[in-house]
């Protein structure tokens, strides 16, 4: 048995070196460097260093230790972390991406977002519409399939853009479009 068997072993199988426990500086280190790499959240971050924390410890001979909270409302302050930065520009990789309108609501919500921000980037019903026609494209739903759809087919394709985060009128209306001319006229128009 090993001597000490809480270190990680590395691919190799060969037990990797302890790290230092942080200290101030490499605590602002680590900070900065997530922010520096990632677009986040303050959310995110705090949960980042509070992971880091767990992880490495603190050296107790460098102070008290840190509360993730008050870096991260520090670096809110200074704009090196942005929420709602962050939210418009998740929901529009999500939305181009073919998401609806519920799901960047829950990815948002996950990474911290608060409802305020989550509100203010919330797709208009034109994007939702063409969110929907990206879906359908990219998963060849509806008139982009081969062939008329039967009924379990149909289903499946309606519950797969449901948990895409759209809504239903709009997951049947793409489904049950005739022609692939017919959808995209749909997703062009709004009636809201």
């Amino acid at each position: 048995m090993q001597e000490n068997d809480n270190h990680v072993s590395d691919r190799n199988g060969r037990p990797r070196k302890a790290r230092k426990p942080l200290d101030s500086k490499g605590f602002e280190e680590i900070a900065l460097a997530y922010v520096a790499r990632f677009s986040t959240t303050s959310t995110k971050l705090e949960s980042y260093l509070a992971r880091k924390l767990r992880e490495r410890g603190w050296d107790a001979d460098s102070g008290p230790m840190p509360d993730p909270a008050v870096i991260s409302a520090r670096f809110v302050a200074l704009g090196y972390v942005d929420d709602a930065a962050y939210a418009r520009a998740r929901a529009g990789g999500l939305l181009r991406r073919g998401y609806g309108p519920r799901r960047i609501s829950q990815a948002l919500s996950a990474a911290g977002v608060d409802a305020a921000d989550r509100a203010d980037v919330a797709p208009d019903a034109v994007a939702e519409r063409q969110a929907a026609l990206v879906l359908a494209r990219k998963r060849r739903f509806g008139p982009f399939g081969r062939g008329e759809p039967d009924r379990k087919l149909r289903e499946k394709q309606i519950a797969a853009m449901l948990r895409a985060g759209h809504r239903l009128e709009n997951a049947c209306a793409l489904v049950d479009a005739q022609t692939v001319d017919d959808a995209v006229e749909w997703a062009g128009q709004c009636y809201d």
